[in-house]
């Protein structure tokens, strides 16, 4: 074997020596991280300043088995004041039924449905909850995603999060248990590759946010042009949050994950919900498609093209 041929032998295995190394440094930073960061109870001890007001925005359309299991939660959160926004764009959307039904079940809770949506740009997502951000009265706002489920503490673990410095809290995506190989693998996968990333991320201080549940300072977002400024982003929440980022606003997750509990489960959708992610991440952070190969091919290559 030649000199030349032996240095590059020797050059591949250092790289994947290092390469090795570094999976193993960001495995164990996630799990320490992890450690110290999630599933604290949220704090009993009486606050200086009374516990500030929420206005949750549910942007919704159409219905599958657990909505009404998922919204309910909602209804059912130990938290001083809040109102619920139910945000649905199509007068036929089954899910009005729902909605209504739950507010006659609960009528001592602040909910409003909001039917009809707006056209503020190429976001669906924000051109369906742009009426309940209007209609928002409290001085912190939370957007919560359909198939988000709540513990009774989950709201008071989030504003807990909200320090002084503290512009927007996020939640890192898990799943809640369900049956069945699908749901199982959607639960490995946030288990382990998504966690491990997004957690490191958030003590780098690197944007990682996910909006399908964060909590943020309404009069900041007031201030960046509400949300009809991001109507223009398909990734909405990567871009809101680094406007709060670029505003010196520091962006944390909560203790507690984002429970999602959608009652559609199989690995089809699953495969192009990744794939969707991955494209979005190439499109806003091109330096990222050096790795993407080494931490996600075996999933996201299966997806149909």
């Amino acid at each position: 074997m030649s000199p030349t041929m032996i240095t590059i032998i020797h050059c591949l295995a250092i790289g994947i020596l290092i390469f090795w190394c570094g999976k193993w440094l960001i495995h164990l930073t996630a799990i320490t991280y992890g450690k110290i960061k999630l599933h604290k109870k949220a704090s009993q001890q009486p606050r200086e300043t009374p516990y500030p007001s929420v206005s949750i925005l549910k942007p919704l359309m159409g219905v599958d088995p657990n909505l009404q299991s998922n919204l309910e939660t909602f209804f059912l959160m130990d938290y001083p004041i809040y109102e619920l926004l139910f945000c649905i764009e199509s007068q036929e959307d089954p899910a009005i039924e729902i909605v209504n039904r739950l507010c006659d079940k609960y009528p001592n809770i602040e909910a409003k449905l909001l039917v009809g949506g707006s056209n503020v740009g190429v976001n669906p997502k924000i051109n369906n909850l742009y009426q309940g951000y209007m209609q928002a009265r409290y001085e912190l706002l939370m957007i919560s995603d359909a198939g988000i489920r709540m513990k009774s503490d989950t709201l008071t673990d989030m504003v807990n999060h909200m320090t002084e410095k503290v512009g927007l809290v996020h939640q890192m995506p898990f799943v809640c248990d369900r049956e069945g190989f699908a749901a199982a693998f959607e639960k490995i996968y946030f288990g382990t590759v998504q966690s491990r990333i997004y957690l490191c991320a958030d003590l780098l201080g690197i944007n990682c946010h996910t909006g399908m549940s964060c909590l943020m300072r309404k009069d900041v977002l007031d201030q960046l042009g509400g949300v009809q400024a991001f109507g223009c982003y398909l990734a909405e929440d990567f871009f809101l949050a680094k406007a709060f980022h670029d505003h010196n606003w520091k962006l944390t997750i909560s203790s507690q994950p984002a429970w999602q509990n959608s009652g559609i489960c199989d690995i089809s959708s699953f495969q192009a919900r990744l794939t969707r992610w991955a494209k979005l991440r190439v499109a806003m952070v091109p330096t990222t498609i050096l790795l993407e190969p080494m931490s996600e091919c075996i999933i996201v290559a299966t997806a149909k093209s």
